[in-house]
């Protein structure tokens, strides 16, 4: 009688929701930044867009090498999430100062594709919380309801 319990088999970053989501991210980025520097934007728009694309990178590698579950002395979910919050800010700012003025069209394209970037960063923001709310790691886990004793 063998007591082999099967393996969970992980489903891969890549073709996970957190990673289709980081990936259009990333595009939408890429794209931002490209219409930025077609357009001869002001500097901070392609600086700020050229990190954001940098660090969503690092996030995106991290997470295909698995990197996170061999460095488990960082909490990898809490830095995702601020990342995403932090990046929400930034190109909420960039697109608002990218689309008021009266600019080029190239501007204005790299303005609206960091405001729906914006927007898909909060999306991931929320798919992260989520995730970490209802499957909690670390040293903090939520316990089942059933397990409760109760004390007379």
């Amino acid at each position: 009688m063998d007591n082999l319990q099967p393996k969970i088999k992980h489903r891969p970053f890549c073709f996970s929701v957190k990673g289709h989501v980081k990936m259009l991210r990333l595009a939408l980025t890429v794209t931002s930044m490209t219409f930025f520097i077609v357009a001869q934007a002001p500097e901070p728009y392609i600086v700020i867009t050229g990190f954001e694309v940098t660090v969503i990178l690092f996030f995106i590698l991290l997470y295909i090498f698995r990197l996170d579950r061999l460095m488990k002395w960082l909490f990898w979910p809490l830095l995702d999430i601020i990342n995403s919050l932090v990046t929400t800010v930034f190109m909420l700012i960039v697109s608002v100062l990218a689309l008021i003025p009266e600019t080029t069209t190239l501007t204005v394209g790299g303005g609206v594709f960091a405001l729906v970037t914006a927007v898909c960063c909060l999306a991931d923001g929320a798919l992260i919380y989520r995730k970490l709310l209802f499957n909690p790691s670390g040293p903090y886990q939520k316990k089942p309801v059933h397990e409760k004793k109760e004390v007379l």
